[in-house]
């Protein structure tokens, strides 16, 4: 188990549903990845960069729901702005996408 924090800790962090509307290729980027948009409802469009090309097509990625951290900075990867972390499981060095099992409102928190 990793480092213990509190519930305060963890409500500081913002994860909110968004769905994906463009992906593309991110050739730059030192591991394969895609670089993708993603629609948050009225807290509007981010972009972010996602090492899943071993396991999603970009046209499997388009109109998907996810769940991603909006509250982190900005970080620049390679010639590209990510401005938020879209969350996944990780099993043998692949990375799974974490969504909600029905379709709710864009920008809806998770809790």
């Amino acid at each position: 188990m990793e480092k213990i924090i509190t519930f305060e800790d963890f409500t500081k962090v913002d994860l909110r549903i968004g769905t994906i509307i463009e992906v593309s290729d991110f050739p730059k980027a030192r591991r394969p990845a895609y670089q993708l948009l993603i629609d948050f409802g009225a807290l509007g469009v981010k972009k972010s960069s996602a090492q899943i090309t071993t396991q999603y097509q970009k046209e499997d990625l388009l109109n998907r729901q996810i769940i991603a951290v909006v509250n982190f900075p900005k970080k620049q990867i390679a010639n590209f702005m990510s401005e938020c972390l879209v969350v996944g499981a990780v099993k043998e060095n692949d990375v799974f996408l974490l969504h909600p099992e029905t379709k709710v409102k864009n920008g809806s928190q998770v809790s």
